[in-house]
């Protein structure tokens, strides 16, 4: 890939100002779109997938089928995607620029949430999800640094670099050696390899990230990779009452429900669970209620005026 630094224009059009971040597939920019002088955020291949004419066609086929993707899925908890392209030999997809803080950041502050901020951020995250699942993609990656609270509350998926057409069956395209997923947050079947993973793997993924805001920490949360991935294969997770913290019943019932170790056994989708979340989240406030003003990255604020997939 071409080296890039800030200042230079892709496509005669987005600026590179500043490094946001590096993920699987590469690093995240803060740029500028010069023609609607709006910030965007812009994620490039990492030049480290692209050190031979083999893997060079690897990460191609899989920039293109991202793109694609991604720039199919129009949800108000899905980062928008607003172009992409090649660039000599650099891949980059343009991205809404989301004003807020990534999960991580939040449960760094806060560590453990109540039921109601849980609820929302895994309602929100379902929400987003049910569409997605919708189109046959699958995101394989959820963990809280590819989800971001906006000041408002409205949450965004980030990064559907690891998606996969459900539908296809065909061989997967992840480059030699490379881990799809965190460890602390991937399936059973992600981590056994299994050839087709479905929708009810990132639900799974929602599940840890339940059990991590109320618990403060994820299900199975340390150790070496070894140790993780025969937990997650084997280990049933421990109750939040483990932890000291009580929840309702249902409201368990729901994380043991995302965390059965047979993808069988889980909820059949992601519009499931969010309804199973209802009885948690905040009580809506109609009226003059609703435009009161909110703290910063307030994960409940969207419940007081609720969204949810179509149709549930």
């Amino acid at each position: 890939m071409d080296q890039l630094a800030g200042g230079v224009v892709l496509g005669g059009r987005y600026r590179l100002e500043q490094p946001l971040g590096r993920g699987s597939m590469g690093q995240v920019w803060q740029g500028r779109d010069l023609h609607l002088g709006r910030a965007v955020a812009v994620k490039t291949v990492a030049a480290e997938l692209v050190t031979g004419p083999e893997d060079r066609a690897y990460a191609l086929r899989r920039f293109e089928r991202e793109a694609r993707a991604a720039a199919a899925l129009d949800h108000a908890n899905i980062a928008m995607v607003h172009d992409a392209d090649i660039t000599g030999t650099t891949c980059w997809l343009v991205m809404q620029l989301v004003d807020g803080a990534t999960l991580d950041l939040l449960l760094g502050e806060c560590e453990r949430m109540d039921v109601a901020a849980a609820a929302s951020v895994a309602a929100q995250l379902c929400a987003g999800l049910a569409a997605a699942h919708a189109e046959g993609l699958v995101h394989r990656d959820l963990k809280p640094e590819n989800v971001m609270i906006r000041r408002d509350g409205v949450l965004k998926i980030l990064d559907f670099g690891l998606v996969k057409l459900i539908a296809d069956s065909g061989p997967r395209i992840t480059l030699p050696g490379e881990q799809p997923g965190n460890l602390r947050y991937a399936s059973p079947e992600l981590l056994a390899g299994t050839p087709v993973v479905d929708a009810r793997s990132d639900l799974y993924s929602v599940g840890c990230l339940l059990h991590h805001m109320l618990a403060g920490e994820p299900p199975f949360p340390g150790g070496n990779p070894a140790t993780l991935v025969a937990a997650h294969l084997g280990t049933p997770p421990p109750p939040l009452t483990d932890y000291g913290v009580e929840v309702p019943a249902g409201l368990q019932a729901v994380i043991t429900a995302l965390l059965e170790k047979d993808r069988e056994d889980r909820p059949c989708s992601a519009a499931e669970v969010y309804g199973a979340l209802g009885p948690f989240l905040p009580r809506a406030e109609p009226g003059e209620a609703a435009m009161r003003t909110f703290g910063p990255e307030d994960p409940r604020r969207p419940f007081v005026l609720p969204q949810a997939p179509y149709p549930v």
